[in-house]
């Protein structure tokens, strides 16, 4: 199965309206990043263990550690959780940017250094979502 196919079966296990939702913020990234990186992580390490959410990830990114090794990662990610949905934008330094930039004007969110989560699509005012990812989208890397 290649990533498109794992992102949509992923969608599609989702119960409404989460699904709705995840489909058109895929559609989004989709829209924003249109030649960019495709990712599906399951959520499960070496041992195939769940130790996360699984995520749909957009874009591409080296991550330096301070050992000197590398490790790819996508820009922006998005993963339903229980309560709802998570919007990860990664790369941003200052780790309180989002919320300061944000979280005042995108709705009922809560907002941390690097994740926006909400409930629904309703509950948040879209085109500010969509500025939080077009500023991720635009970080050095």
């Amino acid at each position: 199965m290649n990533v498109e196919e794992q992102i949509e079966k992923y969608i599609s296990s989702q119960p409404e309206p989460k699904r709705s939702d995840l489909q058109a913020l895929h559609r989004t990234m989709l829209r924003e990043l249109p030649a960019g990186k495709l990712w599906f992580l399951d959520g499960k390490n070496s041992e195939n263990k769940t130790v996360s959410n699984p995520s749909i990830g957009y874009g591409f990114r080296t991550i330096r550690y301070a050992d000197g090794t590398t490790r790819e990662f996508y820009q922006i990610g998005l993963s339903a959780n229980t309560s709802g949905i998570s919007v990860y934008v990664l790369g941003i330094e200052d780790k309180t940017y989002l919320a300061q930039t944000y979280g005042t004007t995108l709705g009922k969110a809560s907002v941390s250094g690097y994740c926006i989560k909400f409930k629904t699509l309703n509950d948040i005012h879209i085109a500010v979502l969509e500025a939080a990812i077009r500023y991720g989208l635009a970080q050095e890397h």
